[in-house]
């Protein structure tokens, strides 16, 4: 080893030193140290500010009556003083007493409670830190001390995993301390209510507690709930049977607003455009009423793995590990413990997905997803509410456009992030048409704007898109309308729909006739067919150029819903792309079009007009019309 080697390493050891000691803070409920809220230390002990406010004589009770006023304001203290658990790793029985990642998801939620009055948090999680038993705990926790008659739920994607978390339930009742409780309740136990599988009564209390799957929703209608935790939500089947959307309807229905009342979400990932997935980038938005909490693998403090030869280990990190010190902050036993994990696995990508370092992580590696989801966060860094929200218009007969004018409207389905240069080039423009269906049960048509730049070195950028369903006739009059607002776009139908729909085989020569009447900028791929058409061959072609540019950074997105839906864009079984069972790609399919062609035009590509006469049944009308 020479000098600068040994001079790294002590240095390297020196930091490690210091993150192990960062992590070593000090927690102990019973005398209130390290635990969450604002606290106030009384003879020694730090107390919750709130306890103290509402019991001002608490320093003069005895004994037991401040333990049972505490518990009313500690939920750290009774844990440590009243719940009992099953240890996972000896099997022994032990009071519970909050680790790591329990106490950082317990901060938000009490957080959350003061603030709102109610729990709402959406928690996704790496394996085996006990995200379960912190939420049964909790709820149990409000229905033994806060509440009485308070019912909870109980919900996993298969009846087995709602039987255990309620066999956490029965060791703690069965083991919780007779002092504790109220006068006149000598002990808690579960009885069954009113005859009802799945259904328990804590006798003493009065609150239920509905263990529940998600593939018998109706199960929990009819009770009055004000919890419920649902787990490994990301599993959750989907099916015309069987919905999850179903039933967080029927679970949010029956929890009313405010009041103590929780609802904790949480899985591992499983996926992306599930259930879960969705509503993870819902809350991550701030469109949800939940508040989004990611637990990484290396929070669980038994995740670690002592290292004999420091110097060597740093010799063999790779650069996922080196980022794994540089930017998450591991120490090297965190990072010797994954180095060794690795070799149980058969790929990174698998090792991923069980123990993510972050939310993208974990999605993607449980998925199939065309893009990288890393790269589709730094993407939906550029999204940002439209300057503009409405509709598109213009004067004449049908024949000419003329008068082109933005229409405001709030609830309009066009949105313009940026209007055009007025001494923009000649096809700097894009106008790309992905053709839907008419009902609202159809795919969406969508016309993207691209702006590909007058110079080499600018990004490209989506400045304008519609989406919606409406007639074909009018949808091309609609395209005609913004491309000639966009300083007369080179105009590009996706004609796939056009051309083997056998109820409308003429559909692709109605269109091109509607619009020979009032735009002659259009794309045609050869001399006697307009429009671009997607097959095997073309398809991969844009989707991997649209994966490149995405990658490497290279077109501004301002549509959150376009990056959401590129989210679940995946290589599908079959071989081929497209979206999961269940959602849209036709804003991707619109923008893997347009700037596909915006590319070609970049490098030079040029879309020379001649003399082309066609007879579009109008008489025989000739247009000079543009070909690639």
């Amino acid at each position: 080893m020479d000098t600068q080697q040994s001079i790294d390493i002590e240095h390297i050891l020196a930091e490690n030193e210091r993150r192990k000691q960062a992590m070593r803070c000090p927690y102990d409920p019973i005398a209130g140290v390290g635990c969450c809220g604002s606290r106030v230390e009384v003879d020694g002990v730090m107390l919750p500010r709130a306890l103290l406010e509402a019991v001002p004589g608490y320093a003069s009770l005895p004994p037991v009556e401040q333990d049972r006023a505490r518990i009313k304001y500690d939920f750290e203290y009774w844990c440590a003083r009243c719940a009992t658990i099953q240890d996972k790793v000896t099997n022994r029985l032990v009071r519970f007493v909050l680790n790591r990642p329990q106490r950082r998801v317990l901060a938000a939620i009490e957080r959350q409670r003061r603030e709102r009055g109610c729990v709402r948090i959406i928690i996704l999680k790496a394996r085996q830190w006990g995200s379960s038993t912190l939420a049964v705990m909790y709820m149990a926790w409000m229905q033994i001390v806060e509440h009485k008659n308070w019912n909870c739920l109980i919900c996993s994607h298969v009846k087995g995993s709602s039987s255990n978390i309620k066999h956490m339930y029965d060791v703690l009742l069965r083991h919780y301390p007779v002092e504790m409780l109220d006068d006149g309740v000598k002990r808690l136990t579960f009885k069954t209510f009113e005859g009802m599988r799945g259904v328990r009564e804590i006798a003493g209390r009065g609150g239920i507690v509905v263990m529940g799957s998600a593939s018998s929703e109706d199960a929990v209608r009819g009770f009055n709930l004000a919890m419920a935790h649902l787990s490994e939500v990301a599993f959750w089947k989907e099916s015309p049977q069987h919905d999850p959307i179903d039933v967080m309807r029927t679970v949010e229905g029956s929890i009313l607003l405010g009041g103590d009342t929780v609802v904790i979400m949480e899985s591992t990932a499983n996926g992306v455009g599930n259930f879960f997935h969705n509503e993870w980038l819902r809350a991550g938005s701030g469109q949800s009423d939940k508040l989004p909490i990611f637990v990484p693998w290396y929070e669980t403090e038994m995740y670690r793995l002592p290292v004999a030869d420091p110097a060597q280990l740093w010799h063999d990190m790779d650069d996922y590990e080196r980022a794994l010190w540089t930017h998450d902050g591991c120490t090297l036993e965190q990072i010797n413990w994954y180095h060794h994990k690795r070799m149980v696995y058969p790929s990174q990508s698998a090792l991923m997905a069980e123990f993510p370092s972050n939310a993208v992580e974990a999605f993607e590696n449980t998925g199939c997803c065309a893009f990288g989801l890393e790269s589709l966060e730094r993407l939906r860094d550029g999204c940002t509410a439209p300057l503009y929200v409405g509709d598109i218009t213009s004067q004449g007969d049908g024949k000419n456009l003329r008068g082109i004018a933005l229409l405001d409207n709030t609830a309009g389905l066009l949105k313009v992030w940026r209007k055009p240069e007025a001494t923009a080039l000649r096809n700097r423009y894009i106008a790309s048409v992905d053709v839907g269906g008419r009902g609202d049960k159809s795919d969406y048509s969508v016309i993207t704007i691209v702006d590909r730049k007058e110079t080499a070195d600018e990004k490209m950028e989506i400045v304008a898109q519609w989406r919606g369903h409406i007639d074909h006739d009018l949808l091309a009059w609609k395209a005609a309308q913004l491309a000639a607002y966009y300083s007369h776009a080179l105009l590009v139908f996706e004609s796939n729909t056009l051309e083997t729909d056998k109820n409308e085989s003429d559909d692709a020569n109605y269109i091109i006739n509607v619009l020979a009447h009032c735009y002659d900028n259009i794309y045609f791929r050869s001399k006697t067919k307009p429009g671009f058409h997607t097959n095997v061959q073309t398809k991969g072609m844009i989707v991997h150029n649209l994966i490149a540019l995405v990658r490497d950074g290279q077109y501004v997105e301002h549509d959150k819903d376009a990056v959401d839906e590129m989210s679940w864009f995946a290589l599908l079984p079959q071989g081929r792309f497209g979206a999961v069972k269940g959602k849209h790609d036709d804003i991707v399919m619109s923008r893997a079009i347009g700037l596909y062609l915006a590319v070609q035009l970049k490098r030079g590509k040029r879309f020379d007009y001649e003399d082309y006469c066609h007879a579009f049944g109008t008489g025989g009308v000739q247009r000079r019309l543009p070909f690639s």
